[in-house]
């Protein structure tokens, strides 16, 4: 497992929109598997899994992003799993480690 989180500005939407469509576009093997928004107040969160073949490890790894939102603080979690073929511990994260890259590339970027 590997994990990124971040605090940013910006606009929700935006965000989001430009993490939804560089994560897709980042990959041809990547899907957007599920996804849950919630508002209370004017606090939003969002959360997204998305999932992608993996070359190195030859299986399929999958990501889960978090979005919270409070006006134009962000704080972002990505957190990837998977993407090992060993039984008892992991001795391949390089899917993990490469999926995980493509969103800290879109989140460095919006900042």
């Amino acid at each position: 497992m590997a994990k990124y989180e971040r605090r940013l500005q910006g606009n929700f939407d935006v965000f989001l929109k430009k993490l939804e469509s560089g994560i897709l576009k980042g990959s041809i093997s990547a899907s957007y598997e599920d996804g849950s928004d919630y508002t209370i107040n004017d606090i939003r969160c969002a959360v997204r899994v998305y999932e992608r073949y993996s070359m190195i490890g030859s299986n399929r790894v999958s990501m889960s992003i978090t979005l919270i939102g409070h006006g134009d603080n962000l704080f972002v979690s990505a957190i990837t799993a998977g993407g090992s073929q060993a039984v008892f511990f992991k001795i391949n994260t390089f899917g993990e480690s490469s999926f995980l890259q493509c969103a800290i590339d879109i989140i460095e970027g919006y900042r």
